[in-house]
């Protein structure tokens, strides 16, 4: 049989009861029929496949699989599909009927683009539904107006078969937030997503909560799955890193309790010497208290009332507000649903590393600045462009380190004085540094470190804090790179002589 041109990739899962009228969209194309088949991928629980064999024409065919999510029948749909070019779909829209020949045309006029995304139009029949339609078309028109490399819509996507596989394809496992990590890898390697707002199909919006709900945690475990597999793809540099990722350490209840050891040894220290900063100091050591005895509870429970607040004012808004006023509260139960998400996902890893008894961090020698395991940090930031970090008054870092003498060099931006050793004190695996071994300059901090044997340790500061002009938050260094050298070996440990008995009593017989 002839390849055909087209392969329309229908997944049958998240279908809203749309699927048959998706299904007879299809077969009303005014392209000729043997140009294109339609590859409908089954889920194991889907609960009409009689009906299934009888719709099929010759260039159709059933694709099962046992993946239960869109994604995952996507991917096994692209597999055994036999045509150049592959149209992914969602199975509750439905095409305009001249669909495949504008693609076609597209294609033939732009043969730069790689691919194309289309253009949806919105079928919605309650209010909800309606401002659930207001913020997806906003999201999806800035992808693909204004967003670089946001160009894949899952509902209208198509793309030459030779590019899509050399992007590595769809991501099984990461939900729906893999549109965004092939978006990401189609812009770094060099391959065109154009707009085609001609190519037109309808999307139903459902308008329920419940559904809202799977699909919103969906994408959110999707984007923290990604984040923690850490072997990204080509384009992973270009995806945002969310603050709940980046500052996870800040609620590892290991790293907090030893923040909170430290900077309650380091109040009383300096408590002798300026009174002045007491309350600072104090505020400081309060700052860890929390996560050192509840790690992500309390943010969690903050962010679950969040979302408990935001259903309610959504569900009163949906009987009785504006339509404005509806989409408003429907954006803020999306963001406070993706928080609260987020913050689960990263307590569930942290407990999967407590249940394997190791560190987060792997048993590399690297102080990374930018690692998300760190405590005591805010959001990577740019000046210029210079990527850096600031920590807060007090942070730690956790790294493994063979044993040996070591040198690391803390590099700043020239932003705040780093002052002396009385300005900023360090810790290594919780004992303090002596000064002679910490050498502060304008930019820079060395300090000259001394292990006995390989082990996981960790590295600790406390600061002053810097008071930056409209800047609420509590500075303190403003960190760009972390330089570690290995110095030498342990020294082998000194042994003293001991005599043994049996010598002992020949020395006395002679």
């Amino acid at each position: 049989m002839t390849a055909p041109l087209f392969s329309v990739i229908i997944p049958l899962e998240y279908h809203r009861g749309q699927w048959e009228r998706c299904w007879r969209g299809w077969q009303a194309q005014t392209l000729p029929k043997f140009q294109f088949e339609i590859v409908l991928v089954v889920p194991p629980n889907f609960p009409e496949q009689e009906k299934l064999s009888a719709l099929l024409g010759p260039q159709d065919r059933l694709e099962y699989s046992t993946e239960r999510h869109d994604i995952g029948l996507c991917v096994t749909g692209a597999a055994r599909a036999r045509g150049d070019f592959l149209f992914f779909t969602e199975s509750h829209c439905w095409p305009e009927p001249d669909v495949l020949e504008r693609v076609l045309h597209a294609f033939e006029t732009q043969p730069q683009w790689a691919a194309l995304s289309g253009q949806t139009i919105r079928v919605a029949h309650n209010r909800l539904s309606h401002a659930e339609a207001d913020m997806y078309d906003a999201d999806i028109e800035h992808g693909l107006k204004a967003h670089p490399w946001r160009k894949v819509l899952d509902a209208c996507f198509v793309t030459r078969r030779d590019s899509y596989e050399a992007c590595g394809g769809l991501k099984s496992g990461l939900g729906h937030f893999a549109e965004w990590a092939l978006a990401a890898d189609y812009f770094e390697l060099g391959f065109k997503i154009g707009h085609a707002p001609e190519v037109r199909m309808y999307h139903y919006y459902i308008g329920e909560l419940a559904e809202l709900h799977k699909f919103t945690t969906d994408f959110t475990i999707g984007e923290m799955t990604y984040l923690s597999q850490g072997a990204y793809g080509p384009g992973g540099h270009l995806l945002e890193v969310p603050s709940e990722w980046i500052c996870q350490g800040n609620w590892d209840r290991r790293l907090a309790r030893s923040l909170l050891r430290i900077t309650t040894r380091d109040l009383l220290a300096r408590s002798a010497e300026s009174t002045r900063r007491l309350p600072a100091l104090a505020k400081t050591a309060q700052r860890w208290l929390a996560p050192a005895i509840g790690g992500t509870c309390a943010a969690r429970a903050k962010a679950a009332a969040r979302v408990w607040w935001a259903t309610a004012m959504l569900k009163c808004a949906a009987l009785i507000g504006s339509r404005a006023r509806l989409s408003t509260v429907f954006r803020e139960y999306v963001a406070a649903l993706i928080d609260h998400q987020r913050l689960k996902c990263i307590q569930s890893r942290h407990n999967a590393g407590a249940s394997a008894g190791v560190p987060l961090r792997d048993s590399e020698p690297a102080w990374d600045v930018f690692a998300p395991d760190n405590a005591g940090f805010y959001p990577i930031e740019i000046s210029g462009k210079t990527r850096f970090r600031w920590s807060e008054p007090a942070a730690i870092i956790p790294a493994w380190m063979p044993a040996g003498r070591h040198r690391i060099c803390i590099e700043c931006l020239p932003i705040r004085d780093l002052g002396g050793t009385g300005h900023t004190r360090f810790y290594f695996n919780e004992e303090p540094v002596s000064a002679q071994d910490v050498a502060i300059g304008q930019d820079s901090i060395e300090i000259k470190l001394e292990l006995g044997e390989s082990r996981h340790s960790t590295l600790a500061w406390t600061c002053l804090s810097f008071p930056a002009i409209a800047d609420g938050r509590l500075l303190g260094l403003p960190i760009k790179r972390i330089r570690w050298d290995f110095v030498s070996e342990a020294p082998a440990p000194r042994v003293a002589a001991k005599t043994s008995r049996q010598t002992r009593d020949i020395l006395h017989r002679a």
